[in-house]
């Protein structure tokens, strides 16, 4: 019976467009990736009204869309009940894999931002780049995209390459918030 709960306990799926979507388990890379933007806002919004939720938690936004997202912050704190989230978070990040980027780059990416999800981030572990969207309202823009490029690549570039490159940046939800790539892809190979 154990070995029957421990299975049901660690098989995850998500409703995607009314489909039940079964979830791969996660390379190390992803979850690396993953605690450690859990990580970076846990510190920041400790003691503070918005909440950072990892990787487990469902989110409910319509009747057929049921996601889990890898992090999520939520600053609503009515939204946050004993089955999951039950409206849109501020800010939903997913890491992704393989199995997962297509839905997470096309109806999972539309749906969040038609229900209102404020920013939108997919972190790719093998390109160590995340990839920032925000709402204009209606859907989700890309704002940039920011890397953890390598010694090699910063040895080859000039001078005034290497000045240009992003090494922090903030989440639009919070003005002193600064997040490096570094910190992101930390202990990933």
């Amino acid at each position: 019976m154990g070995g029957n709960l421990t299975y049901q306990e660690e098989r995850r799926e998500e409703l995607i467009g009314g489909k039940v979507v079964m979830m791969a388990p996660a390379s190390t890379n992803h979850t690396f990736v993953s605690v450690n933007i859990h990580g970076i806002f846990w510190h920041y919004l400790k003691r503070k009204k918005c909440a950072p939720i990892s990787d487990g938690s469902t989110v409910y936004l319509t009747d057929e869309d049921h996601f889990n997202p890898d992090m999520m912050v939520v600053c609503d704190p009515d939204k946050i009940k004993s089955d999951g989230i039950h409206g849109a978070p501020d800010l939903v990040v997913e890491v992704l894999s393989p199995s997962t980027a297509r839905n997470d780059k096309t109806h999972k990416k539309d749906v969040y931002a038609s229900c209102g999800v404020r920013e939108y981030w997919l972190v790719s572990p093998g390109d160590k780049t995340v990839e920032v969207y925000r709402t204009d309202g209606i859907e989700f823009v890309l704002h940039e995209i920011y890397a953890l490029r390598p010694d090699w690549e910063l040895e080859k570039m000039s001078e005034e390459e290497r000045a240009a490159v992003e090494t922090h940046f903030k989440c639009s939800l919070f003005d002193d918030l600064e997040i490096s790539p570094e910190d992101i892809f930390c202990r990933t190979f």
